[in-house]
Formats: C-alpha cells, structure tokens, sequence
C-alpha cells in the first residue's frame, strides 16, 4: 500500500513537472516564432493559445496515466480516461478554431475595405468571413460526435433511439428542412456573392449598408442607425436593390416642379455651377432633362454622380435645395401655379 502511494505520488510530481516545463517550452517557441514579422502567426498568438495549450498537456498527461495504469480503482481510471479525452477534444477544437481565426486574420490584412476602390476588398472580406463560419460549425459538430462515440453508454443509447424513433428521426428531418436550406443559402451567398459586406442595399423598402453576413443572417444598417436583421435565404428567394454591385460609384437623382415659363438653360447652367462647386461631385455625370410635363406643371430631373451612395445623398441634398432657393430668387413666377382664366362678356 505504502508503496502504491508512493508510486503515485511520484508519478504525480513528475507529470506536474512535465506539464510546467512542456506548456512553457511551447509557449516560448510560439512567443519566440511570432515575433518573427515574415512568420504568419501573429504576435499574440501564444497568449490566444495559451488556455487550450494547458488543457491539452494536462489532459494528454492524464491520458498516459490511465494507460499506465497509475490509479488504484478502476472507476477513478475510467473517469480520468473520460475527462481527459473530452479535453484533448475540447483543446484541440479551440486551437483548431484559433488557428483558422488567425490564417484568416493575415489573409485580410493584405486588403484594406476602408479604401474607397474597395471592391475586391469587400468581396474576399465576405468570402471568408462565411466560410470561417462554415469551417467552425463543421469542426464543432465533429468534436461533439467525437465526443459523444467515446463514451460506450452514449454510443449505445444513441443507436437504439436512432433505431426505434423513426417517427421522431422524420420529424427533425423536417424540423431541420429550414436551417439547411438557411446553411445552404449562406454557402451560395459566400459563392455567388448577390451581396458583400458594406454593399448599400434596399431592402423592405428600407436604405442601408450591409453591415454583417453569417450562416444563417444578414444585418443591414439602415441609414438612420437602425438594424435590420434578414435571414440569409431572403436574398436568395427575393429581389431587393444592390447599389454597389460592380463598383461603389452611384448616380443621383433630383426631381424638380415648375411651371412651363422656366428657362430650362438657365436652370442648366446654375447646376453646373453648383456641382463645380461642390467637392461632393465625382465630375462624370451632369444632366437636366425634362422628364413630363402635366396641365399644371413641369418635372424636371437632374441627374449627378458621386463617390459612393452616402456621398451621393448629401450632393442630392445640395442640389435640390439650392436649385430651389436659385428659382425662388430669379423666376419667382416660374414656381407651380394654378391659373384661372375668366371670360368677361358685354352685358
């Protein structure tokens, strides 16, 4: 007996030992090998790694233990062996996921989306922020089916349900029917790409920015700071607006009422001067055009261009109320009237 405890407490020391000096070993190499800037880990990787670097060497430790056959009872042997195995799986997820969140992490910092030719920034942003999800939902269902067959009682008690509740089995198939199609429609969205972050969207008759994708939802922010937030399925089963799907540039519109007596050159010439004027302006688009023409007035629309949509909106703005303030001070009776034409007789 003396000596089993002696044994153990041996044993015990040694591993402890062990665990310090591996776990520190490790954590000096992955420090040492960050602070190399051509390396692709990243300087606080080994602090990120840390946590799931412990349980795995003491889990690993204990593992070895249990096939040595240090313990005494064999019920203490089996729950070690239990635990030990649910934490190399757990630590091994979480370095897995951290190391995905890190090759992701250096492939983004090649673009910059806060340029404004962001184009292919937003696009390869989009593609891998949903297939980081993607690949971290594959890697957790894997670890919990893995984790689930070490365990003999569980691997048995799952078989014989899955064998004798048929009627359940298709009910989640159709209960699952939505959240696949959901999954499905985010893949087809990382793939086909109808949508990208920081695209600007109208959706529900609302005007926004997409502001996030996942697997299963989209969030558009809409323009006076509220949120929307879409299933992924909607902007593969509806039509909405994309405003920037080939390039951020936008054109914007100003619709203005007059009466027939306006000059429309002078009109013309003062939205030129207007634009010229204004920094808002990208210097590619500068109509005014006619567009109807009613028995009490005329409409016309001046068409601009800009940068990208929130400049587009402030340069719409601009115009229209300086359009106006120009009319009212120059043809004052060119602004929409009703006329009454009265015809006087003799007698």
């Amino acid at each position: 007996m003396l000596s089993t405890n002696s044994n153990f407490l041996t044993y015990l020391i040694t591993g402890v030992i062990l665990l310090i000096s591996s776990f520190y070993l490790s954590f000096f190499i992955l420090k040492k090998i960050g602070k190399d800037p051509k390396n692709i880990l990243p300087l606080n990787f080994a602090n990120r790694i840390k946590v799931p670097l412990i349980i795995f060497l003491a889990s690993l430790l204990a593992q070895i233990a249990v096939i040595s056959n240090i313990f005494r009872f064999e019920y203490t042997s089996i729950l070690v062996g239990h635990i030990s195995i649910l934490g190399i799986i757990l630590s091994v997820t979480w370095i897995l996921i951290i190391v995905l969140k890190v090759f992701k992490n250096r492939m983004l910092s090649r673009y910059d989306v806060t340029s404004e030719n962001n184009l292919k920034a937003r696009k390869v942003y989009t593609q891998f922020m949903i297939l980081e999800n993607i690949i971290i939902f594959i890697i957790i269902i894997l670890s919990i089916g893995i984790a689930l067959m070490s365990f003999d009682n569980i691997r048995s008690i799952g078989i014989s349900v899955l064998t004798s509740a048929g009627i359940a089995g298709l009910i989640l198939g159709f209960s699952a029917q939505k959240a696949i199609g959901t999954l499905l429609a985010g893949i087809q969205i990382a793939i086909t790409q109808p949508i990208r972050l920081d695209d600007v969207v109208i959706v529900e008759k609302e005007w926004g920015w997409i502001e996030e994708i996942t697997l299963t939802y989209v969030v558009v922010r809409i323009w006076d700071k509220r949120r929307m937030v879409l299933p992924t399925t909607y902007f593969i089963e509806k039509p909405f607006e994309n405003w920037t799907r080939n390039s951020s540039d936008i054109l914007g519109t100003v619709f203005i009422y007059t009466d027939y007596d306006i000059p429309f050159g002078k009109l013309r010439e003062e939205l030129t001067r207007l634009l010229e004027s204004s920094p808002l302006w990208d210097k590619k688009v500068n109509v005014l055009q006619v567009t109807n023409a009613t028995e009490k007035s005329v409409e016309l629309r001046a068409l601009m261009s800009a940068k990208d949509s929130p400049t587009a909106w402030d340069l719409r703005v601009y115009v229209r109320e300086h359009l106006l303030i120009y009319i009212k001070e120059n043809f004052p009776d060119s602004l929409p009237k009703s006329r009454l034409v009265l015809d006087t007789k003799e007698g």
